[in-house]
């Protein structure tokens, strides 16, 4: 998953921090599917907006940032976090409706490069959606982020056993799901 080999992380950020483009697009590439995936479960629809506003906020603090590859990954959900808290807040504040159905749609990339991982991921927030809030926020930064059990502590300011917990439970309640589907298809184990 990750982009560079031993000790290249480092060297990346480096470079990424005294302006080289390739540098900070190779740090993009390499976490921002996770964190579209994860944002996708916090702030459904508004996911690339929060992205966008995650990255600029990541470049502006990049300078003051120390520490390693899962130190950055944390930071940088910890951050997610503040702006999708920001953005819900905002969106409390002045609802926006908007018609949509007369915008034409464009595909950037070729429609039949992942469409596997693409429905998978559709199934797996489809999966998480009826999961409480906390629920699906440590199970998805566990699971789709790849977080561990105390990074994901930090981003959510709780402790690491109520993220256990948490986590527990939201497995839990999505094998209870899977066991209503399974029967629903009549199959059994």
């Amino acid at each position: 998953m990750e982009p560079w080999g031993t000790g290249a992380f480092e060297d990346t950020l480096e470079q990424a921090r005294c302006g080289d483009e390739l540098a900070f697009a190779q740090l993009w590439r390499w976490l921002n599917p996770s964190l579209l995936r994860w944002l996708g479960v916090v702030v459904p629809g508004a996911d690339d907006d929060v992205a966008s506003e995650v990255w600029l906020s990541v470049v502006r603090g990049l300078d003051e940032f120390s520490g390693g590859e899962r130190e950055f990954r944390a930071w940088v959900f910890v951050v997610a976090r503040r702006r999708a808290t920001d953005w819900v807040r905002k969106r409390r504040r002045r609802p926006v409706t908007v018609g949509l159905s007369d915008v034409e749609v464009v595909q950037l990339h070729d429609a039949s490069a992942g469409v596997l991982e693409d429905e998978a991921i559709a199934y797996t927030m489809a999966l998480l959606a009826p999961l409480a809030p906390d629920q699906a926020e440590v199970i998805s930064l566990r699971v789709l982020a790849g977080l561990t059990v105390a990074e994901t502590a930090v981003v959510v300011e709780k402790s690491e056993g109520a993220v256990r917990i948490l986590c527990h439970r939201g497995l839990r309640a999505l094998a209870g799901q899977l066991a209503e589907v399974d029967l629903a298809r009549g199959v059994t184990k």
